[in-house]
C-alpha cells in the first residue's frame, strides 16, 4: 500500500510517500508559518520525485495535534480534502506519538512540546507504547508524572529542554516536528476507521473574542 503523510502541526512542513516498507521521497521544511502556501506544493513536489499519481494512493495520513491551532487546521482540511478527492481513508496519528516515532524507543521516552504559558504538552512512553495519554500539565506536573514512571532514557521536542533539570541524565532530542517517514510507517499501520480524523486540542485557543 502506498502511503501519503503530511506534519505542520509545528514548527516544520513535512511529508512523505512510503510503498510498503520502501521511502519513496520525503522532505522536511522547517517554518514558523506558511503551511498553508507550502503543504500542497511540497506535496505535489514529493508525489513528482517519487513517480507516484495521486490515484495510486492507498491511505493519507496526517498529525492531529497537540500543536499550533492554525498548522493543525492547514493539515486536517488538506488531508480531509484529498481523501474525498481521491475516495481513500484519511488516518490521524498524535503529534507526540509521532514525535516519539521519530527517536529510539527503548525504556522511557517522553514527547514534550514547549506549550508556553509555563506549560508543556507531554506523554510518555515506555519501549514506543503510550504509557499515559497526551496532555497539557505545568512543568512540574509533567516532571511528576514522568518521575512517577522511572527515569526518562529521552526528552523529545522543544518541552525537552524544560524537563531537562529534572532529569539530567536524560538525552535531548530536539526536534522542530514529527519525522515524515515514521509519521508515514504509524499511518500505514494504524487500524482503518470510517471516522474522519479530528484535531486534538489539550487547552482554548489563546485568541478569543471580545464579550
Amino acid at each position: 500500500m502506498i502511503v501519503l503523510a503530511f506534519d505542520t502541526a509545528l514548527e516544520s512542513c513535512s511529508a512523505a510517500i512510503l510503498d510498503g516498507d520502501r521511502v519513496l521521497a520525503a522532505r522536511a521544511e522547517s517554518m514558523a508559518r506558511g503551511h498553508q502556501e507550502r503543504l500542497a506544493p511540497l506535496v505535489a513536489e514529493l508525489a513528482a520525485e517519487a513517480r507516484v499519481a495521486f490515484a495510486a494512493l492507498g491511505r493519507i495520513g496526517v498529525t492531529v495535534g497537540p500543536g499550533s491551532f492554525t498548522g493543525l487546521r492547514v493539515g486536517l482540511a488538506f488531508a480531509k480534502g484529498l481523501g474525498l478527492a481521491l475516495d481513500r481513508p484519511v488516518v490521524g496519528i498524535g503529534t507526540l506519538e509521532a514525535m516519539a516515532a521519530s527517536e529510539p524507543s527503548g525504556g522511557l521516552s517522553v514527547a514534550a512540546i514547549d506549550a508556553r504559558r509555563e506549560q508543556i504538552y507531554v506523554q510518555p512512553f515506555v519501549d514506543g507504547l503510550s504509557a499515559a495519554p497526551p496532555q497539557a500539565l505545568g512543568v512540574e506536573d509533567a516532571a511528576a508524572l514522568i518521575g512517577g514512571l522511572g527515569r526518562p532514557a529521552r526528552l523529545i521536542g522543544s518541552g525537552g529542554a524544560l524537563l531537562a533539570p529534572f532529569f539530567p541524565d536524560a538525552v535531548l532530542g530536539e526536534r522542530a516536528g514529527a519525522d515524515p517517514v515514521a509519521l508515514a510507517r504509524l499511518v500505514a499501520a494504524a487500524p482503518e476507521t470510517d471516522s474522519p480524523p479530528r484535531p486534538l486540542y489539550l487547552r482554548a485557543p489563546d485568541a478569543k473574542l471580545p464579550a
